[in-house]
């Protein structure tokens, strides 16, 4: 069965649209096939909160300037002030600042009230040192540990099945210490095998790894980007029906650009076209999703006026996302 038929066209504007009837502390999204811009929200204060406080969290990829030049101490701090309740890791060294190590980066956590959700590592990370890799999570106290780089460079469909192999093994190696090993997606998954251009890479994956242990973090602008590019899928659609398989999402922000081969150009949240009211609102019920902010070029693109600086993108990200309402109350 395709992604597209577990899901049909009414059923799935039956859930979007009885979203903002159940409860208020959860994390969310309907489909989005033509993109409208997040100011659409409903006014702060009205509707349930689409990412609550304590489920926002920051991919440190976006900040790595910062994490460089400042270390994690400072960063942590200004954090914790900005409203991020959470981190994802991109690596464990803070380059200018010196040495660091896990058990002293987990004391810093503590001390600025944040928690470690998750990590990108890299796929050879772990098939070098799986058990070194869930030490450290394990230190930071995370809960999924994970990799953005793609399944694999293979991109035929037997390329794929073995990536699930061994993404398999990744994860059956987490579940044994209680973690829940994850794959971040780019845009090149949702596309089609060389040797089969009827098959999806991603839904490849999807089917021949294990739901029990191998889970997804959506990267809700790079799947927008891979929909622009391979048409044929709703990102939501994925999401509603394997709800148990993506505890992550990356709340990235894209502005449509008709001249991009991706179709969007990558900004901070709450100034792009993607519609996140949409998107999320349809995500309702366990609220066991946390929503990740995460944007590449932070550091090197800012909204006007603004100047660069990806704490200041940072900052206000925060406070667009927060701001988020799944539609009236009452």
């Amino acid at each position: 069965m395709t992604i597209r038929s577990a899901l049909d066209r009414r059923t799935f504007m039956r859930l979007a649209g009885s979203s903002v009837a159940v409860g208020a502390a959860t994390l969310g999204g309907t489909t989005a096939a033509s993109a409208a811009p997040a100011a659409s929200a409903a006014p702060a204060g009205q509707g349930r909160r689409l990412v609550p406080p304590g489920k926002l969290g920051i991919q440190l990829y976006s900040i790595r300037d910062k994490v460089s030049s400042l270390g994690f101490r400072a960063v942590f701090e200004r954090l914790a002030e900005l409203g991020y309740a959470e981190v994802e890791f991109a690596g464990y060294t803070q380059n200018q600042v010196g040495p660091i190590t896990p058990a002293e980066i987990r004391t810093l956590l503590d001390d600025n009230g944040l928690v470690a959700v998750g990590s990108h590592r890299g796929i050879r990370d772990f098939a070098a040192n799986m058990e070194a890799e869930l030490d450290i999570a394990e230190t930071l106290g995370m809960r999924h540990v994970g990799t953005a780089d793609a399944p694999t460079n293979d991109r035929t469909v037997d390329g794929y099945r073995a990536a699930a192999e061994q993404f398999n093994g990744f994860g059956e190696a987490a579940a044994a210490r209680g973690l829940k090993f994850y794959q971040h997606n780019h845009d090149g998954e949702f596309g089609f095998a060389e040797d089969d251009p009827s098959v999806r890479l991603y839904d490849v994956f999807l089917e021949h790894t294990d739901p029990a242990s191998v889970f997804l973090e959506m990267d809700v602008y790079w799947a927008f980007v891979g929909q622009h590019r391979y048409p044929g899928f709703e990102p939501v659609e994925y999401v509603l029906a394997n709800r148990s398989r993506y505890p992550l999402f990356h709340l990235k922000d894209g502005r449509t650009n008709p001249d991009s081969a991706g179709g969007y150009d990558m900004v901070e949240f709450g100034v792009g076209d993607i519609d996140y009211q949409a998107f999320l609102g349809a995500l309702t019920g366990s609220g066991r999703q946390h929503g990740i902010w995460e944007q590449d070029n932070a550091a090197s693109v800012a909204e006007p006026p603004h100047e660069l600086d990806s704490l200041g993108n940072a900052g206000r990200s925060a406070d667009a996302l927060l701001a988020l309402r799944g539609g009236r109350c009452g």
